[in-house]
């Protein structure tokens, strides 16, 4: 594999915001822009120029005006996504996922690879095979993100990861050795964030939210359009104590978020009931047909999580509260609990909590990862946006 990789040319800071707006925002018109950035036409006109002329950006052609008295539309601004492509890799304690993206993060192949050992090197070799596959379609790769759940320091090294049982795990390293490519590595929380903060359900928001549930609990929070982050914030979703009452599991303590809403400990209480190992899609099925046991375990996980949508609205005032992950089918089935939950917890002249449901599956994981690399390609460095 080439070790070439491409690059964006040498951009003055202004420059430069101009073409970050362009790609996160769309194709734009140059007074959107200007407006959005708060500066002149005159300035924005300047900008745009040298951004033509090297390629970077190119002017769209509109759409021909149709009403009377209409002068000619202005040409909107868009990036000119070739020839970058980004692969973004997902690790769980089963399988690597591999998406392959546009600059505009848009996914263009998919990859699954089975994980028979969690020892490093072995799980960089897969990964790599990944890399290797996607690359005889898409030679131009310009860089590879890596989502893992759990503690990561610099964006390089795993410091601890419960899936995977690492410690102190240099893995960039590991797999920039075998693809000659820059590696990023992340939290997979917070590569979620970063994927609706420039491309999602967050773009344009000064203030959101990203609430994931499945094997475990992910929370993260934008505030003037960056990601906050704090020593122990990939770890504090998993402890929000919601029901003092609650169900013992093995994962979390009693009545925790942890132990109310991630899959393993659904499955788990489903289990103690009955005596019978259920699935969580199944599980879903029976409290649809209102058996009794999985009937309770998802109305007592709507009513929890109804209370932690509820308290994020309270302290954190977001634009819109993003859920996401592999256990939001339980919005389908239990969504009226959970809305009501929400509204029995705040204020009744308060406005409704702006929530927005995506079903996620380990690729779309993959695609956050893939925007980690696009914001080493666009702003240079691995410390994010």
């Amino acid at each position: 594999m080439s070790s070439s990789v491409p690059s964006w040319p040498p951009l003055t800071p202004a420059e430069r915001a101009v073409a970050i707006e362009v790609l996160t925002k769309g194709p734009s018109s140059r007074s959107e822009i200007a407006r959005r950035l708060g500066m002149s036409g005159g300035s924005l006109t300047r900008l745009a120029k040298p951004l033509i002329d090297s390629g970077l950006l190119l002017e769209v052609i509109a759409p021909p005006a149709t009403g009377a008295g209409q002068g000619r539309p202005g040409q909107p601004l868009d990036i000119v996504t070739d020839p970058w492509h980004f692969v973004g890799l997902k690790i769980t304690g089963d399988a690597v996922y591999g998406v392959v993206t546009t600059l505009k993060s848009t996914v263009v192949r998919r990859e699954t690879r089975p994980l028979e050992t969690h020892e490093p090197e072995a799980v960089a070799d897969v990964a790599h095979s990944i890399v290797r596959s996607v690359a005889t379609e898409f030679p131009q790769l310009a860089g590879v993100g890596v989502g893992i759940g759990g503690e990561v320091r610099d964006r390089a090294v795993i410091v601890d990861s419960p899936y995977l049982h690492w410690r102190e795990v240099t893995f960039a390293e590991l797999l920039e050795q075998r693809t000659d490519l820059p590696v990023v590595l992340e939290n997979d929380v917070a590569a979620l964030v970063e994927s609706e903060t420039w491309f999602g359900a967050g773009r344009g928001l000064d203030r959101f939210a990203v609430l994931t549930i499945g094997a475990g609990i992910g929370y993260g929070l934008v505030i003037g359009g960056k990601q906050v982050r704090a020593p122990d914030w990939s770890e504090a979703g998993k402890h929000w104590i919601l029901d003092p009452n609650g169900p013992l599991t093995p994962e979390g303590r009693r009545g925790s978020a942890a132990s109310l809403l991630t899959i393993p400990s659904i499955e788990y209480q489903v289990r103690a009931a009955t005596g019978s190992a259920v699935g969580f899609e199944e599980i879903l099925e029976l409290a649809r047909r209102q058996d009794p046991a999985a009937s309770r375990v998802i109305d007592e996980a709507a009513r929890a999580l109804g209370v932690l949508l509820a308290q994020i609205a309270h302290f954190t005032l977001p634009e819109k509260i993003v859920l996401a992950g592999e256990g939001v089918g339980l919005v389908d089935v239990a969504g009226r609990t959970i809305t009501d939950t929400i509204a029995s917890h705040r204020h009744p002249q308060a406005g409704p909590v702006p929530l927005e449901t995506k079903i996620s599956d380990f690729h779309d994981w993959a695609r956050g990862a893939a925007v980690l690399a696009i914001q080493v390609l666009v702003l240079g460095g691995t410390d994010g946006g």
